[in-house]
């Protein structure tokens, strides 16, 4: 009778150092806790989703997730205003008792300006390593709130969402005959920049205590406080989620105003309004001009609530016979029939970018240039190889070949052409001027070729469900199910190489971290009772399985 029952998000620790920590452990207990939130949200429960939030920002197994979060990603490096990092297992682990609401006082955040593409300048707020792993805390229990109350067309700034669900619903709305044909394309001017605080803490369901705590921090520019009046620190952990959140309600605005209606018997009006928002870009399809024309002062009212305002410059209404951008692709009619491309604007950025790492490894090895390039060809043609892209990605071999040809002619002036194609290029299977360095590895000879974007096979990609919930158990076994389909993407169709991974309960035998397509990975062999055994792991512990076997 007089047994201690402990919550399944536990405050007692049971690590004493940071490499002892169960982080499997960790993510099953904060897991249970943000489907228990979800469902009260469903219910429409909404004390119980605050006393869940708070036992989840209560809970050691939730801080040590947070600590883990921030220290693990490539922004670890950047401290804020007080020049703290947790750079050790001994800091990260005394991080994690540090993180206490009461008496929390944040930092002010320390002001970056970053280039954007248009050439302007985008102010970023980066906060201390505490202030980060605080709103890391939080957000494990603001996420399953805003997933589930969230529009079913916005893709930006979503666990399991991503920029191909965005194009493949675009693809969706427009493609068919029936479609609508214009389409209103929105930019909201500086975000991130000037959210009404009232509307959040009004609106925001989180301890208010602690949201308004960082919203009024202040931040630090050339050694001089400015105060916060309005919007979310662009580099905060929590601004994007906070962002979506603000915008969430729009679809739903349009869709009880715009919906079908019943003339008569045989006679229905669709009014063929559709939304489809990735973070703050976001396009509004229409029947007519006319129809969108109507609808902007609805999106302006909507935007002025929350202390936003419509970009003029970028907001316009254009048909689908002229096309338009939308995150890097264009999307247009021929002849009825809608392809969706990489716009001109991202291969010429592409191509910048491409260029530059050439003209700036004048005098570098072969070998050490395309090791520089194929990084960079490889994302691009990821981001680009579901969407109409074999005709762009020819063209941008051509332009490629032509800047290396230019490379090798100037390191070889009083050469002949002949000699330098010789030196430079070769014949790999039944095709010529393929750039290809030859080096030593060890005692063997070895080479390496650059990538060609056209080699890239073009595939389909599936959309997610709209009302798909990574933190609802309900839909546990459908991103199951799109974990290995998209990990079978990765493998190119290698269905030996998806039973490896399912073998290995797609864990990384060294380090224990998730296999996936975001973290490079290789195979490897190993001697089990006599026989070799094949095996996936991450590409580092690879490396680090050889330092070892050397030593």
């Amino acid at each position: 009778m007089n047994e201690i029952k402990t919550s399944c998000a536990s405050t007692d620790r049971k690590w004493s150092t940071w490499e002892s920590i169960d982080w499997n452990k960790c993510e099953i207990a904060v897991n249970k806790l943000q489907a228990r939130i979800v469902k009260a949200q469903k219910a429409g429960k909404h004390g119980k989703v605050k006393s869940l939030q708070w036992v989840l920002t209560h809970s050691f197994y939730a801080k040590a997730l947070a600590v883990k979060r921030v220290t693990s990603n490539s922004g670890s490096d950047t401290a804020g205003v007080d020049k703290v990092k947790w750079s050790t297992p001994n800091a990260r682990f005394k991080a994690i008792g540090e993180l206490k609401r009461r008496g929390y006082k944040p930092q002010p955040l320390k002001r970056v300006n970053i280039k954007k593409s248009n050439g302007k300048l985008r102010p970023l707020g980066i906060p201390t390593m505490k202030d980060r792993a605080m709103q890391a805390l939080y957000l494990l229990a603001l996420e399953p709130v805003s997933e589930t109350t969230a529009d079913s067309n916005s893709y930006g700034f979503r666990k399991e969402r991503s920029t191909g669900d965005a194009r493949e619903q675009c693809f969706c709305v427009l493609a068919k005959k029936t479609s609508p044909e214009w389409i209103m394309e929105g930019d909201i001017k500086g975000c991130f920049d000037h959210i009404s605080h009232e509307w959040l803490l009004n609106n925001i369901p989180m301890d208010k205590v602690m949201l308004r705590k960082w919203l009024k921090c202040g931040f630090v520019f050339n050694k001089e406080l400015f105060p916060t009046e309005e919007g979310t620190p662009q580099g905060g952990i929590i601004s994007p989620t906070l962002a979506n959140m603000t915008l969430d309600g729009l679809q739903t605005m349009l869709a009880e105003k715009y919906h079908k209606k019943f003339v008569n018997r045989k006679t229905t009006y669709y009014p063929k309004v559709h939304l489809v928002r990735y973070a703050d870009d976001f396009i509004i399809t229409g029947r007519s001009k006319e129809a969108l024309e109507e609808i902007k002062p609805l999106v302006v009212d909507f935007l002025k609530e929350r202390g936003l305002t419509l970009s003029e410059e970028k907001t316009k209404i254009t048909h689908i016979d002229d096309g338009f951008d939308f995150l890097g692709y264009n999307i247009r009619k021929y002849k009825g029939v809608l392809l969706i491309k990489p716009s001109k604007k991202s291969l010429k950025k592409f191509m910048q970018k491409i260029r530059g790492i050439i003209d700036s490894n004048k005098g570098s090895k072969q070998e050490s240039l395309i090791r520089l390039l194929n990084p960079v060809i490889t994302g691009w043609v990821n981001y680009y190889k579901n969407c109409v892209a074999s005709d762009t990605f020819r063209k941008a071999d051509y332009l490629i070949f032509e800047k290396l040809w230019q490379w090798a002619k100037r390191r070889h002036p009083k050469k002949g052409k002949y000699w330098i194609a010789d030196r430079y290029f070769t014949r790999v299977k039944n095709r010529n001027w393929c750039f290809v360095a030859n080096f030593k590895k060890g005692k063997t000879d070895d080479r390496i070729a650059l990538k060609r974007l056209y080699d890239t096979k073009i595939t389909r990609y599936v959309k997610v469900k709209g009302e798909a919930n990574p933190f609802d158990p309900e839909w546990t076994e459908y991103f199951e199910k799109r974990k290995t389909y998209k990990m079978l993407q990765s493998l190119n169709g290698r269905k030996s190489l998806l039973y490896m991974w399912e073998r290995q309960n797609h864990l990384c035998p060294v380090c224990g971290k998730p296999i996936d397509k975001e973290h490079p990975w290789g195979t490897s062999q190993q001697i089990v009772n006599g026989k070799k055994v094949n095996f996936l792991l991450h590409d580092s512990c690879r490396r680090k399985v050889i330092q070892t076997n050397k030593m």
